[in-house]
């Protein structure tokens, strides 16, 4: 099955290749970061038709199962993917370009019931941090200040956040999309998806249409600070 699905992809990836960096985007960064819904929301297919809509040079993933796995195989460009101890899912990251280092799962404060890390990704020029958080309000706080004493500036971190409210994360600007991103009990809508920085520039930040998961996938477009990138040189 897996065989035939690749046959079929590589027929439709010669039709509609990847479209490359302009100039004028050389010094920024188009991410996107999507919770799939594991088992019944997002496949590889919807994966797919994300990326060669949207043309991100990073997609980062959370509840990402091993059928995800095959997507480097359909589109190329670099992947990994860090299942939650005890589960079929966990954070997965594609890229564009090559990785710096091999992407790192980081244990952070978990709850009793779901053990969790977060995926360091380090690109050189800064690092991001794939994040799929707890829902209480305060063990999910606590995890983002352990997020952030992991990653120098420049950096961001993006993902399912399960957080309501002001992420009091010091030193960090919440600069992801403020529409909401998902339907809380399919009822009250609520912003959870969310893009923190330090030592970066959101130039553009939009929250994409719904389709096969539960949360809608959001978009920003990052640039490294030039003094942080400066300091970091020296």
């Amino acid at each position: 099955m897996r065989r035939h699905f690749l046959r079929l992809m590589d027929a439709h990836r010669r039709k509609k290749q990847i479209r490359p960096l302009s100039a004028g985007e050389q010094d920024s960064t188009r991410i996107i970061s999507w919770n799939l819904l594991r088992r019944t929301g997002a496949t590889v297919h919807d994966v797919v038709a994300l990326i060669e809509a949207e043309n991100p040079d990073i997609l980062l993933m959370q509840e990402a199962t091993a059928e995800i796995d095959v997507l480097p195989d359909i589109l190329g460009g670099y992947y990994a993917r860090a299942p939650l101890p005890g589960r079929i899912h966990g954070p997965a990251c594609w890229s564009r370009t090559p990785f710096a280092r091999t992407p790192r799962a980081c244990t952070i404060p978990s709850g009793a019931v779901v053990k969790r890390h977060a995926q360091i990704i380090d690109y050189g020029p800064f690092s991001l941090a794939n994040v799929h958080l707890s829902h209480g309000q305060v063990l999910n706080r606590r995890q983002l200040r352990r997020i952030a004493s992991l990653l120098p500036a420049p950096c961001a971190i993006l993902g399912d956040f399960n957080l309501v409210g002001p992420t009091m994360v010091p030193g960090f600007s919440d600069v992801g999309p403020k529409a909401p991103t998902h339907r809380m009990a399919d009822l009250l809508p609520i912003r959870i998806d969310r893009c923190l920085v330090e030592g970066m520039t959101c130039l553009n930040a939009r929250v994409l249409p719904v389709f096969a998961s539960d949360h809608r996938p959001i978009a920003v477009q990052l640039r490294p600070d030039i003094k942080v990138l400066a300091s970091v040189a020296s």
